[in-house]
C-alpha cells in the first residue's frame, strides 16, 4: 500500500491548466486552475495553438500553486498522474511532457487517466469526500490529519452507475461499474456530431453572446418562456453509407456507434441549424450583431459584461429563444439518459461535466430521479469544468492496482473510455 497515498495530478486537455493534490482518490488537498477564458473569448470559441501556448506558460506555477495549497513537497509524492486524452494534442503534450519530468526527477510512478474517467470521478470524490466528512463529524474527530489519515476511498455507494458526461467536447453515456477496487465503463450511448456543451457554445456566439456559451444561456434563460419555440429531437437513424462507422467528426472519432442502440443516441447539430434559421427568419442577426460590439467588441464595452448588461440589450423574443434552445437541449439529455436508466435497471445515475453545472439540469433532473426513486448525483460546482482533483481521484485505483504508464506515454487526442 502506498505510504501517505498522496497523488499529484495534472490536467491540460482543452483550455485550463490544472493541478492538485489528492489523498487516497477521497481527500482534495488543493486544486489550482489557470482559465483561458480571456484569451478565446474574442474567438467565440477555443483555439488550439493559443491553448497550447497558455499551458506553456501557466503549467509551472500552476503546479507549486498546488504543492503549496497542499503544504507538501514533491517528496511527499506517491505517484503522478496526468489526462492523456481525449483532447487537444498540443495541450495534453504541454501536461504530459512537465508529468513525465516530474515523475522522473522523483522515481515515483506516472499515471495515465482519460479525461471522461476523470470526470465521472469527480462525481465519486464528491461523495466520498462528503461520505468521510460525515464519519468524522459522527465519531466527534474533525477532519483527520494528514499522518493519521487511513480512509481507502471505497464507500458503501460503490454501485453501478449511469454516468451522462456532457460537456462542450463530449456527451456521452456510460455504464460504470465498480470491479475489485478500480471501475469498468461500458459505452451506452454518445453524440454523433456536436456535444451539448458545443451546441451552447455556438448558439451563444451566434446570438452576440459571451464564451463559454453555457452559463450565458443558463442565466438569461431564466427571462424567457421556455415553450414559445418548439424545438423538436428526432429519432437517430444509422447511415447506411457509413456502414455502423461513425461520421466525420471532432466528437464522433472517440467511440463507435455500430453497436449502440439508437434511441441512446444524442445529434445536437439540428438545433444548432434550427436556431440559426430561427434568427434569419426573424431577422435577430442585426441585433446579434450589436449586441456583440455592445458587450464584447466595441470601444465602450464594458471590461466585465455581467448577465444584467446582456439583459439589456435582449428583446423577449430573443430570451423566448434562449429559454426553449436550453429547454429543449435539457429535455433531450433527460430523455435518453432516463430511458438507457431504465433499460440497464441501474438506481443510480450520475451527471457530470461542464454542461452538468447547469442549474435547468440540475433542477429538472433531480425532480425526474425523485419521481422515478432513483440517486441522481452531480459533481460540485468546482469539479464540474475541467480540474486536476477529479484525474488524481481517477489515478487512485490504478495506483492502488499498479497500472503505471510507459515510459513512452504520449498524447492520445481521439482516446476512447470503455467497451
Amino acid at each position: 500500500m502506498p505510504g501517505n497515498g498522496l497523488i499529484l495530478a495534472i490536467e491540460s486537455s482543452c483550455d485550463e491548466t490544472a493541478a492538485a493534490v489528492v489523498q487516497r482518490g477521497s481527500r482534495t488537498l488543493s486544486s489550482a486552475v489557470a482559465s483561458q477564458i480571456a484569451t478565446h473569448a474574442r474567438y467565440g470559441g477555443v483555439v488550439p495553438e493559443l491553448a497550447s501556448r497558455e499551458h506553456l506558460r501557466a503549467v509551472v506555477p500552476v503546479v507549486r500553486a498546488a504543492l503549496a495549497q497542499a503544504n507538501i513537497a514533491l517528496a511527499d509524492l506517491d505517484a503522478i498522474a496526468v489526462t492523456s486524452g481525449p483532447g487537444l494534442a498540443g495541450a495534453l503534450l504541454v501536461g504530459i511532457t512537465y508529468a513525465k519530468a516530474l515523475a522522473y526527477a522523483q522515481n515515483i510512478p506516472l499515471i495515465a487517466v482519460n479525461h471522461l474517467e476523470g470526470h465521472i470521478h469527480a462525481v465519486l470524490l464528491n461523495e466520498r469526500e462528503s461520505l468521510q466528512r460525515q464519519s468524522s463529524l459522527e465519531k466527534g474527530t474533525g477532519a483527520p490529519g494528514l499522518a493519521s489519515e487511513t480512509w481507502d476511498g471505497s464507500t458503501s455507494g460503490d454501485q453501478p452507475a449511469l454516468a451522462l458526461v456532457v460537456s462542450g467536447g463530449h456527451t456521452h453515456l456510460y455504464l460504470a461499474r465498480p470491479a475489485h477496487g478500480s471501475w469498468t465503463y461500458s459505452l451506452i450511448g454518445r453524440t454523433v456530431d456536436d456535444a451539448a456543451g458545443e451546441a451552447y457554445d455556438k448558439v451563444a456566439k451566434l446570438l452576440g453572446l459571451g464564451y463559454p456559451g453555457g452559463p450565458w444561456i443558463d442565466n438569461l434563460a431564466l427571462h424567457g418562456n421556455p415553450h414559445a419555440v418548439p424545438f423538436a429531437f428526432s429519432q437517430i437513424k444509422t447511415k447506411l453509407h457509413l456502414g455502423g462507422k461513425p461520421p466525420r467528426t471532432k466528437a464522433a472519432r472517440t467511440a463507435p456507434i455500430a453497436n449502440l442502440d439508437p434511441h441512446f443516441l444524442f445529434s445536437f447539430s439540428g438545433i444548432k441549424t434550427a436556431v440559426l434559421r430561427y434568427v434569419e427568419l426573424h431577422n435577430l442577426r442585426p441585433e446579434a450583431e450589436v449586441r456583440r460590439e455592445t458587450l464584447f467588441t466595441g470601444p465602450d464595452a464594458p471590461p466585465s459584461p455581467t448577465v444584467d448588461d446582456a439583459l439589456a440589450t435582449c428583446d423577449l423574443q430573443t430570451l423566448d429563444l434562449i429559454a426553449s434552445f436550453q429547454h429543449a437541449v435539457v429535455g433531450d439529455l433527460m430523455k435518453k439518459t432516463f430511458a438507457a436508466q431504465e433499460s440497464l435497471g441501474v438506481l443510480r445515475i450520475l451527471v457530470t461535466g461542464g454542461v452538468s453545472a447547469n442549474r435547468e439540469l440540475r433542477s429538472r433532473f433531480t425532480a425526474e430521479a425523485a419521481r422515478r426513486n432513483l440517486h441522481v448525483a452531480f459533481p460540485t460546482l468546482a469539479l464540474s469544468t475541467d480540474n486536476a482533483a477529479m484525474i488524481a481521484a481517477a489515478a487512485w485505483p490504478r495506483l492502488q492496482a499498479g497500472q503505471f504508464a510507459p515510459s513512452g506515454l504520449s498524447a492520445d487526442p481521439s482516446l476512447a473510455l470503455g467497451k
